[in-house]
């Protein structure tokens, strides 16, 4: 008897010590460690005049106070271990500050130092947005006389899913690029703050790759990207193994990395969300241009909106973005493409000067359609590039006219920051008579007569444009057309500009036929 009351006890002691080692699992399991979202770090930059997130993750059930300055703010951790604050807004300061964030568990305590308050913009894109400083020597030569900028720059990777975190520090010098440091140059001249910079760029990438995927339910063919590339596993299996292997990774996997739809948003733009900004600078479009239409069968990199869907995508994307942030008034600035040569071969006009070649003037034309939307800038590049080469070096003038645009829209300094933009056309005789926005001074920068200007009627054939000044319009006529109906400006791969307004900024292309390609 004593036997089998011994073997029953040892029994009940196992599994009772079976139940104990399995709880403590569990406990183990739940157990989530105390911490900021990743871009909370020293030496960043808060952004000046609105409310600011700051978010992290605890054990669910503790209270987390957030301190920094005069504001003080306190929340409990949800059932899912994440909690947010938003403390006040803050003027802008110079002042090296320190937060303090604290978990009433254990009385943990998070520090974070040289934190000061001013302007912060996320600026992203593919290869000429990620061009470095130190190959464009004027962009260069700013850097003894640059001070108060701050960046932070976000490890390029990609991942399957949306992440909640992202590798990166913030460090108290410019970023390594030079279109984001030459507008943080002069943004911060002119408005005499700090500026961050957060720089989430990758050669390569199509707007797709920075799309969420909840955006295939606004845009029919990323839909059939994002179907096409669940089924893929193939592809699938190579994005993991690549993740999983030696790193630096390959140049031929980095490439096929990049070219991917979804999973860059995943990695490095998800984690961002909602950080406090005045806004996104996006210089992208390059990889969308390889098609007038979209979605060709191959190559398969090719498959995205090509350059007529790009517009209609671009305003979808601005709009979940600012959906994703809660806020409306976040600006978008989009760079137009530069001029360059290719011209695709699916047009019967393959003429670099024909203003009826499939160009990249057909992407600017979508690119403009983002201003469609409010609170949207696009800086106007057509006097910019170079014929052959697609990373042109001429990066300070957009610079420049980023930094303009932004204290303009965003801080409403009232400098005109626009060149002429096309807002009527009349039909007088023989002649046509366009008139401008953003004309004031309306001249050339040679002196000599407006260049770029074409004339059709309905026969579709297009004429070269006499063209005269007269105030803030311009006067077009042709000996090819009697009756002229219809104009297109600097509507070529790369056209030659001269056309500006008082302040030397270039008139915005346009046309006015509704022509299809």
């Amino acid at each position: 008897m004593k036997k089998y009351s011994f073997c029953i006890s040892l029994i009940i002691c196992l599994l009772v010590g079976n139940v104990s080692v399995s709880l403590n699992k569990k406990e183990n399991k739940k157990r989530i460690e105390f911490q900021l979202n990743s871009l909370f770090k020293d030496h960043m930059v808060l952004q000046r005049d609105m409310p600011i997130p700051i978010w992290g993750k605890a054990e669910a059930g503790t209270t987390v106070t957030v301190k920094f300055a005069n504001s003080e703010k306190s929340t409990v951790v949800d059932s899912n271990g994440k909690w947010r604050v938003n403390l006040d807004a803050l003027n802008a300061n110079f002042e090296s500050r320190t937060m303090l964030i604290t978990s009433s568990i254990n009385k943990d305590v998070i520090k974070i130092s040289d934190i000061v308050v001013g302007d912060v913009w996320i600026c992203s894109g593919q290869s000429n947005m990620q061009m470095g400083v130190g190959g464009v020597p004027e962009i260069k030569a700013l850097i003894p006389t640059s001070s108060n900028i701050r960046s932070f720059k976000v490890k390029n990777t990609v991942a399957f899913q949306p992440q909640e975190t992202c590798d990166g520090e913030w460090v108290n010098e410019h970023p390594n690029s030079a279109v984001a440091f030459s507008f943080a140059y002069f943004l911060q001249k002119s408005a005499n703050v700090p500026v961050g910079i957060i720089l989430t760029s990758w050669g390569s990438s199509s707007i797709e790759a920075w799309m969420p995927r909840e955006m295939t339910k606004t845009v029919p063919h990323f839909k059939t990207m994002m179907d096409e590339f669940d089924a893929d596993t193939n592809t699938k299996n190579r994005i993991k193994t690549i993740l999983e292997g030696v790193k630096p990774w390959a140049r031929k996997d980095d490439i096929f990395l990049r070219r991917q739809s979804n999973i860059l948003y995943n990695a490095m733009m998800h984690p961002l969300i909602p950080y406090a900004c005045s806004g996104l600078v996006w210089y992208q479009g390059e990889r969308n241009t390889q098609s007038m239409h979209g979605m060709p069968k191959k190559p398969w990199f090719s498959r995205n909106s090509g350059m007529l869907k790009y517009g209609e995508t671009l305003k979808e994307w601005v709009k979940n973005y600012r959906k994703s942030w809660n806020n409306d008034d976040m600006h978008f600035m989009v760079v137009m493409l530069p001029g360059y040569g290719k011209i695709l071969d699916s047009g019967t006009d393959i003429n670099l000067e024909s203003p009826d070649s499939h160009s990249w003037a057909w992407m600017r034309e979508s690119q403009l359609k983002v201003l469609e939307l409010p609170n949207t800038s696009v800086v106007n590049t057509i006097d910019l590039g170079h014929v052959k080469n697609i990373h042109p070096k001429d990066k300070l003038p957009i610079g420049k006219r980023l930094a303009s645009l932004a204290m303009n829209a965003v801080l409403k300094s009232g400098t005109e920051s626009y060149g002429p933009i096309f807002k009527k056309i009349k039909t007088k005789k023989n002649t046509l008579v366009i008139y401008f926005d953003h004309a004031k001074e309306l001249k050339t920068k040679d002196g000599k007569a407006p260049k770029a200007f074409w004339l059709s009627d309905d026969s579709k054939k297009w004429f070269p444009a006499d063209a005269k000044i007269k105030g803030k319009t311009i006067i077009l006529s042709t000996s090819g057309l009697e009756k002229p109906l219809y104009v297109r400006y600097a509507f070529t791969g790369k056209p030659t500009v001269n056309l500006v307004n008082g302040v030397d900024l270039p008139a915005y292309p346009f046309r006015t036929d509704t022509f299809k390609p």
